[in-house]
């Protein structure tokens, strides 16, 4: 049977957007179509609080539009997993944040994890995730290469190198047994990371992927009962219309 699962960069970046695509695709199952989805309206990358704010709503409005095309689930592919309870609520096929997805990875391989992401001032959101998902005690360190997520597209094989020195590093330094990628647009390292360091490097969208097909052929979508329910009916207005 065919599932498709949309997979939605919630950035603006089209050139990121093929990235995590192309991540995606790898890994699939053969009946399984990869969606893969930006925004038209936004920010076009994610470094903060403020920016994932406006993301969620870019992401809630793809999760409408995936419904409504009849996909088999969702995957929120920013490592802040922005508006993922609300996302749930929206959909009924599973949604899986790739912070999320990457961080249950890690714990299923190894007894600690080491992070690596883009900017120093995202590590805090790293923190909270990991607070939330209850994976603190898991993680050995969080690392930054100290770049900003564009970086990643910009051609220059810079913040790739800066990622590679990263995990090198954390290897070395936190004695980890898996090392997490921590942002959508690092996707494509995982595999060659893996095999140089000897040690799984663990990219939140592949793992994404794996999950939602796996809830798919389990016959699993989002619970309707308690807090995850639809949300509640009630007038939108002005740029919320459409939402309803």
């Amino acid at each position: 049977m065919m599932s498709v699962i949309q997979v939605i960069n919630p950035n603006t970046s089209v050139a990121m957007t093929e990235t995590i695509g192309a991540a995606a695709r790898a890994v699939a199952a053969p009946g399984t179509e990869i969606l893969a989805v930006c925004p038209s309206h936004g920010v076009e990358s994610i470094e903060g609080h403020f920016d994932e704010a406006i993301a969620a709503i870019g992401v809630l409005e793809q999760v409408k539009r995936g419904k409504q095309q009849g996909v088999s689930g969702h995957i929120i592919a920013c490592f802040g997993d922005p508006g993922l309870l609300a996302a749930r609520e929206l959909a009924s096929g599973p949604v899986i944040g790739i912070a999320e997805a990457a961080m249950h990875t890690a714990t299923l391989v190894a007894t600690r994890f080491s992070i690596v992401t883009t900017l120093p001032r995202t590590l805090v959101i790293a923190r909270h995730l990991l607070q939330q998902y209850g994976f603190t005690h898991h993680c050995a360190a969080l690392h930054a290469i100290d770049l900003p997520v564009l970086a990643l597209e910009d051609g220059s094989g810079v913040a790739q190198e800066k990622v590679r020195q990263r995990c090198i590093q954390a290897k070395r330094e936190d004695g980890s047994g898996a090392i997490v990628l921590g942002c959508g647009g690092m996707a494509s390292l995982a595999q060659e990371l893996t095999k140089e360091l000897g040690l799984p490097v663990i990219d939140g969208v592949s793992a994404a992927v794996k999950m939602v097909e796996s809830l798919v052929a389990l016959g699993f979508g989002t619970s309707k009962h308690g807090d995850l329910d639809y949300p509640l009916q009630k007038p939108l207005s002005g740029a919320f219309q459409h939402l309803n």
